[in-house]
């Protein structure tokens, strides 16, 4: 073949366009007049906000996996953040329902401070006041631990009241604290009163009752008793003061086949629940000391007459 028909243009895959040279000058150009036309004409913001216009929903998708991550982290510090405000209010709840609880055990504290000290008016003898620390460690007695003793002045045989009535008696004193025999205990008597009849009788602790009540020994089954009859200190033995609330009647058995009623009584004291006492000085030590016997007078002799 001749090499004159041969074609000696570039295949169109490898056609070259303008030089690179052409196109700068045409963008730089271009870019100037695009420019000035924004500056002089604004004619480009049109055509920004129709290109953002089609481009949102593009922007949209794109945004949803950095948004769906976001959302997850917000999500997750939202949940840790609920979690301690929930530790957090549940703390607070147990703190405010134990001032509530507090409140209420010092009302109750409160009120029957306020019942001791209307008692307090009603007995002449001195007093001491003491807080009761424990009950005593032997099983087979009540007993009970209070916070006075030599040192304040306490002494053997005080009667003890709380702010109901007499709960006991000092039986043991020592330097700094001193033990105290409830009534309810089965080796303790105490003169009592009816108040309603006048009658005079003698409690004792009933350890039937389980060990918790009062009884009346020695009453006859006609005796003029009912129940709910308040006894009190009679103050006939000289130690517990007169008038003081000892127990009320619970419960009469009259049996036939006995000639004294079996009669229960309940505490006037809380017994159990005691904690702010007052120790009574023993009636006997305001009882005036016997007079001094007088010496006797020598018979006058008379002189023998002469």
């Amino acid at each position: 073949m001749p090499l004159g028909t041969l074609d000696r243009t570039p295949p169109p895959f490898f056609r070259q366009g303008p030089s690179a040279l052409s196109k700068l000058i045409f963008c730089s150009a271009l870019s100037v007049f695009l420019m000035v036309a924004d500056a002089r004409f604004n004619l480009t913001p049109p055509l920004r906000s129709a290109i953002a216009t089609a481009l949102f929903p593009v922007q949209w998708l794109a945004l949803q996996p950095v948004n769906a991550v976001r959302g997850a982290g917000k999500y997750f510090i939202g949940l840790d953040e609920a979690l301690q405000g929930r530790d957090e209010a549940s703390k607070k709840l147990a703190l405010q329902s134990l001032r509530a609880s507090q409140v209420e055990q010092l009302a109750q504290e409160n009120q029957r401070l306020r019942k001791l000290l209307e008692l307090r008016e009603q007995i002449t003898a001195p007093v001491i006041a003491a807080e009761v620390l424990y009950d005593a460690a032997d099983p087979y007695t009540r007993k009970v631990i209070i916070d006075k003793g030599l040192a304040q002045g306490v002494e053997a045989g005080s009667p003890v009241v709380d702010e109901s009535g007499v709960l006991g008696q000092v039986t043991r004193v020592h330097p700094l604290v001193s033990e105290v025999t409830l009534l309810i205990d089965r080796d303790l008597a105490i003169p009592v009163l009816n108040v309603r009849t006048g009658g005079r009788s003698v409690a004792y602790g009933d350890p039937l009752a389980g060990g918790s009540g009062l009884e009346l020994r020695f009453m006859g089954s006609n005796s003029d008793l009912q129940v709910g009859d308040l006894l009190t200190t009679s103050g006939v033995d000289g130690v517990y003061p007169p008038g003081l609330p000892v127990a009320r009647i619970s419960s009469i058995e009259r049996r036939a086949e006995s000639a004294f009623a079996k009669i229960a009584c309940t505490p006037q004291a809380q017994v159990g629940a005691a904690r702010h006492v007052m120790v009574v000085q023993p009636g006997s030590g305001q009882i005036p000391a016997r007079p001094a016997a007088a010496a006797p007078v020598a018979p006058v002799r008379k002189k023998a007459s002469k």
